[in-house]
């Protein structure tokens, strides 16, 4: 069995960049997210004019995408990188028409595990080929990442449960863009967690849209998941390197430094995986850091 992506313990964390943006510093991001003790780097295959994506991400794509930055670029990439992390792991995220339509399920499945990722997330991956897919990424021992909605059906929920063994289910916080922030917050989601999570108790649940500060995390820690998914927050700050010339991974790092604390590798937490229902605290160097309130294990948790 494959390692879990968020290990038991706090409220895991992953991180949304587009590969090549900036051209030649996906090595430098990489390792000091793994350094900060980011569990996942959700790293797309830049795609143009992304239906479900914001100004930020858009714009990151068209510089990703005019610096050439192609699935075989980002794959090779990859395959140099991912030996040398300690605790990140990364997820690629492809768009099937602008990277996937014309490449065989099978050979593509190689080469992505091949290159190091530890699962695969498929952009608007058509039914009529789903089936395809996922047989060629079963066949491979590759896990996927599914996506579902807080308005998604009990059919629709069991079904992303189930099929993102080995990975994690994707809830989107809300329908719209990436980078804005549902109407009724983080925390109204647990009704949501709770029958992903009844769905498939061992498969994680990672919240993502609209999180970006430390009570985004709170509010998605008191919902229940397993993990929070920043993605437009941090790639503005990349964007902000790139317009005021500064370095893109001190950008990134400051920016993560404020969201939370570097962690340091944690052993596994007894009793079973654990949520940390977090308030948040200001160091006396003002920086603001995310403390548990109080914990309980994920198997004890009342239905919400």
């Amino acid at each position: 069995m494959s390692e879990p992506l968020f290990p038991d313990g706090d409220l895991g964390l992953a991180v949304f960049l587009n590969a090549g943006d900036p051209a030649g510093r996906l090595a430098d991001l990489a390792h000091m997210l793994d350094a900060h003790g980011t569990d996942v780097l959700e790293l797309a295959v830049p795609f143009p004019n992304s239906p479900t994506d914001g100004p930020v991400i858009r714009r990151s794509a068209t510089r990703a995408l005019d610096a050439g930055t192609t699935l075989d670029t980002v794959l090779a990439e990859l395959a140099d990188l991912t030996p040398k992390l300690t605790r990140l792991k990364v997820v690629l995220l492809a768009d099937w028409s602008h990277s996937l339509r014309h490449r065989d399920p099978a050979a593509t499945a190689r080469a992505v595990t091949r290159a190091g990722a530890a699962a695969l997330l498929v952009h608007a991956l058509p039914p009529r080929v789903r089936p395809a897919w996922q047989q060629a990424l079963h066949d491979e021992g590759l896990p996927q990442v599914t996506t579902c909605y807080p308005a998604s059906t009990p059919e629709v929920l069991t079904a992303a449960a189930h099929g993102a063994a080995g990975a994690y289910v994707y809830l989107v916080a809300h329908y719209g863009r990436s980078g804005t922030t549902p109407a009724h917050g983080h925390r109204a989601l647990a009704d949501t967690v709770t029958a992903l999570r009844t769905a498939a108790p061992t498969t994680p649940v990672a919240v993502g849209f609209g999180v970006k500060t430390p009570a985004d995390l709170t509010a998605v820690a008191d919902s229940g998941a397993h993990a929070a998914i920043v993605g437009s927050a941090a790639v503005a700050r990349i964007e902000h390197a790139h317009t005021e010339g500064l370095d893109p991974v001190e950008e990134l790092r400051a920016f993560l430094t404020d969201l939370r604390p570097t962690r340091p590798p944690q052993p596994d937490a007894p009793g079973g995986r654990t949520t940390a229902h977090s308030t948040t605290s200001t160091t006396s160097t003002g920086t603001t850091t995310l403390t548990p309130a109080s914990t309980t294990t994920r198997e004890e948790q009342p239905a919400c």
